[in-house]
């Protein structure tokens, strides 16, 4: 007998200004659907099997928890830099000479929401 878990994927959405809200998720076969559509879209895929259970409990619309933003920054850092983009104001150098993390910059702190 296998426990194999189910395949499961979620999409979030961030527009720069909130922290990023949960748009899709889903097992097996709408997990491959959302994957599938992702790289039709050319979108970056960030695996990682318990992220993904985490925020899979989450209710679609929903905005990611506050304990989340580190991590979920530097994924969105990571895929802004394999597409070859920076967020506005963005300065490598200062960020490294004040050895402040680029990615802490990426979603506004609880105090400026």
């Amino acid at each position: 007998m296998s426990s194999k878990q189910p395949r499961q994927a979620i999409a979030l959405s961030y527009d720069g200004q909130q922290a990023p809200t949960l748009t899709a998720k889903g097992d097996d076969e709408l997990a491959e659907a959302i994957l599938a559509l992702a790289r039709e879209h050319e979108v970056p895929i960030y695996e990682n099997a318990e992220l993904v259970r985490l925020l899979a409990r989450l209710e679609l619309g929903e905005q990611i928890p506050e304990a989340l933003y580190l991590t979920i920054a530097e994924i969105i850092a990571f895929a802004w830099q394999l597409r070859g983009k920076v967020p506005p104001g963005f300065n490598d150098q200062q960020a490294s000479t004040r050895d402040i993390s680029p990615a802490s910059r990426l979603l506004p702190s609880p105090e400026s929401r």
